[in-house]
């Protein structure tokens, strides 16, 4: 009794030194302040020169913020499922594009019922073997390097230093990328269909189809994770 009692003693007092012995945390709120302030008087001196800079600037600093707090990822919503079972960012980049594609299909729809061009139909894209052979290639990479473009962002703002390096990277493929963009659209991908869904199944039948897919893979991930995880209804 006299042994367990010097002992019970002994880790009592380990226990205290080493709560004196522990740092307090600082103080961030000025630090946080100065951030604030700083982002103020950049967005005030961008707007004296261009009033879009001033927007664009807003909307990244309030962007960054939502990715940081919501630890939005596309490499997390594909990764997740596979090593920890979870598929709430995988449901939550589902969402994501729910709406998106109800809002900008009101977007072109209003253009085309108007008589106006559609906006963005630059950006639909032949669909070939290229585009599954890059798709597999950046995937690789997102896994490796620990992040898609808006994580790697995200994550350099937090200070990780893989992400800077990661970033330093992706900076320099974009650039070779571009630099070679137009031989390998030349030889593989101009002569590619360009799939518009409105033109193959009407605006109706596309927004249908297109909500149906997410809706059903929405439900395919939710009970991919309750049988990861052992949930029962």
């Amino acid at each position: 009794m006299q042994d367990q009692a010097t002992e019970s003693t002994g880790s009592i007092r380990r226990s205290s030194t080493s709560s004196r012995t522990r740092k307090k945390k600082k103080n961030q709120l000025p630090a946080g302040f100065a951030v604030v302030i700083l982002i103020v008087l950049v967005g005030l001196f961008l707007g004296t020169k261009n009033g879009m800079l001033a927007l664009f600037w807003t909307f990244g600093c309030i962007f960054g913020f939502i990715l940081q707090k919501a630890r939005f990822c596309f490499t997390a919503s594909l990764r997740d499922p596979c090593i920890t079972g979870s598929t709430s960012v995988t449901r939550a980049v589902l969402i994501a594009f729910a709406i998106t594609t109800i809002g900008f299909t009101a977007i072109k729809f209003g253009a085309f019922a108007s008589g106006q061009a559609i906006p963005g139909q630059s950006y639909i894209m032949p669909i070939s073997l290229a585009t599954v052979v890059g798709g597999i290639l950046f995937g690789i990479g997102m896994v490796i390097a620990g992040g898609c473009a808006s994580g790697t962002l995200m994550r350099v703002g937090e200070g990780f230093t893989m992400q800077m390096l990661s970033l330093l990277f992706f900076v320099i493929g974009s650039l070779i990328g571009a630099g070679h963009m137009g031989w390998w659209t030349e030889n593989f991908i101009a002569a590619a269909p360009r799939i518009f869904l409105p033109d193959v199944f009407g605006w109706a039948g596309a927004i249908a189809l297109q909500l149906a897919i997410i809706g059903l893979l929405y439900v395919a991930a939710d009970l991919y994770e309750k049988k990861k995880m052992g949930i029962t209804e």
